[in-house]
C-alpha cells in the first residue's frame, strides 16, 4: 500500500450520503444504484442512436400531477403499518411473481381508479418493516387480490429479483423508488433516478433490470434498464422552484426505462398540491435535451443493485480526498456506504488500495 496517503486519513469523514427516506423506512440502501448521482458517469456510445428512436424533438411529459379524467393522475401508493392484514394473492405471471401474502389493504389506491382499464399499479409500503408490495393489473376480491404480476422488495437490501423475472413493471424493477413526490420537493431535492416509458424497447436488458417485454432486436431501440440523464448544459434557471427540483434530479441522477409506453413520459405520484400548470412547463424539453450514460462500470454484482465507485465524493476525480474517505472507512472512522468496491460487506484495505490505485491513474476496479 502506499504509504504517503495513510498520514491524511486522520480526520476527514466521508461525504453525508444523499438518500431517499419514507418515515424511518430508506428507499433501498445509499448505495443502491437508485440513489447514485449518475451526472460525472461517461456518455454511452448508444446515446444518439436511442435519443433519436425515441424522439429527439418529441416533449416530455410529467405523467402525475392531481386529477385527470376524474381519478387522481399518476401512480398512487399508501403506507400501511406492520400490523397491516396480509391478504393472498393470484397472478396471471404466477412463476415470476412473489406469491405473498401483501400487506396491501383491498381499498388501497388504483392506478387509474377503480375502473381503470389502464396498467392499475397498486403499491403499499409498511413503514415498520420497510417491505415494500407492488402489483400490476391489480383487482381486489372479496378476501385476496387478482393481479397480473407482483413483487415485495426489502427496502433495507440490495437484492434484485432474478435475471429474467418481471416485476410490477416490465424492466423487473420496483416502481416506488423511480416515482417523483411532492414531499420530496418539500425537502428542497430528489435524491433518486426517476421512472419513465419509451415506446418501443429491445429484447434485452441492462442492469440493474432484470427483464425485457419486446421482441426488437434491432440496435437503435434501448433496452430497459437504460440510464438517462439531463444535459448538464440545459438551463433550468427559467423554471419554478419546484420544477428546479425535478430538473436537477434528471441532471443528477437522471432516469431509467422502466416500461413501454409513451415517448418521454416521467412517472410520480398524485398529490392535490402538484400545480398541474407549472409541471406542464416541464414539456418544453425535448428528448434533444437528454443522453444516455452507462453506469456499468458501477456494478459490484449483477444480482445486486449495490452501485460502487472509486470516486467517493462524486468530484468527478479520483484524488488524495478519496483516499482519506477509503481510509477512514477502512479503520472505523466512516460509514462504509461508498467504500465497498468488492461487494463483500465491509470496508477495509483491499478497497482502500483499488482506491489508491485509481488515484495514481489506474482504473477503478469494481467488483469481487
Amino acid at each position: 500500500m502506499n504509504c504517503k496517503y495513510i498520514a491524511l486519513l486522520i480526520t476527514l469523514s466521508g461525504p453525508a450520503m444523499a438518500q431517499s427516506f419514507l418515515g424511518t423506512c430508506p428507499v433501498f440502501p445509499a448505495n443502491n444504484i437508485w440513489n447514485t448521482p449518475i451526472d460525472h458517469a461517461p456518455i454511452s456510445s448508444n446515446s444518439a442512436t436511442y435519443i433519436n428512436t425515441i424522439g429527439a424533438s418529441t416533449s416530455v411529459h410529467p405523467d402525475f400531477g392531481t386529477v385527470y379524467d376524474g381519478e387522481p393522475n399518476g401512480i398512487p401508493y399508501v403506507t400501511v403499518p406492520g400490523t397491516q392484514t396480509k391478504y393472498p394473492a393470484t397472478f396471471t405471471y404466477q412463476s415470476e411473481s412473489d406469491p405473498g401474502p401483501y400487506a396491501t389493504p383491498l381499498s388501497a389506491p388504483i392506478e387509474g381508479g377503480p375502473d381503470s382499464t389502464g396498467d392499475r399499479h397498486v403499491i403499499s409500503v409498511d413503514t415498520d418493516n420497510c417491505i415494500l408490495y407492488e402489483l400490476y393489473a391489480a383487482y381486489p376480491q372479496t378476501a385476496s387480490w387478482q393481479a397480473g404480476s407482483g413483487a415485495i422488495f426489502n427496502l433495507l437490501s440490495n437484492t434484485l429479483r432474478p435475471s429474467s423475472w418481471t416485476s410490477a413493471d416490465a424492466a423487473g424493477l420496483p416502481i416506488f423508488p423511480g416515482l417523483v413526490k411532492y414531499d420530496e420537493v418539500l425537502t428542497g431535492s430528489i435524491q433518486h433516478a426517476i421512472r419513465f416509458t419509451v415506446p418501443q424497447t429491445q429484447n434485452t436488458f441492462v442492469w440493474p433490470a432484470r427483464h425485457e417485454a419486446s421482441n426488437l432486436t434491432g440496435s437503435q431501440y434501448p433496452p430497459m434498464g437504460a440510464r438517462f440523464r439531463l444535459k448538464a448544459s440545459f438551463d433550468i434557471s427559467s423554471y419554478s422552484a419546484t420544477n428546479q427540483i425535478i430538473l436537477q434530479a434528471l441532471k443528477t441522477y437522471g432516469m431509467m426505462i422502466a416500461d413501454n409506453g409513451s415517448s418521454w413520459y416521467i412517472q410520480g405520484a398524485p398529490d392535490s398540491r402538484w400545480s398541474d400548470d407549472d409541471l406542464h412547463n416541464l414539456s418544453a424539453l425535448k428528448g434533444s435535451d437528454f443522453e444516455v450514460v452507462g453506469v456499468s462500470g458501477m456494478m459490484v454484482n449483477a444480482n445486486t443493485g449495490q452501485a460502487a465507485t472509486c470516486d467517493l465524493n462524486d468530484d468527478g476525480v479520483v484524488n488524495s480526498l478519496d483516499v482519506q474517505i477509503a481510509a477512514n472507512s477502512a479503520i472505523g472512522l466512516g460509514s462504509c456506504v461508498l467504500g465497498d468496491l468488492n461487494g463483500d460487506g465491509v470496508c477495509n484495505a483491499v478497497d482502500l488500495q483499488r482506491v489508491i490505485n485509481a488515484s495514481l491513474g489506474s482504473a477503478c476496479l469494481v467488483g469481487p
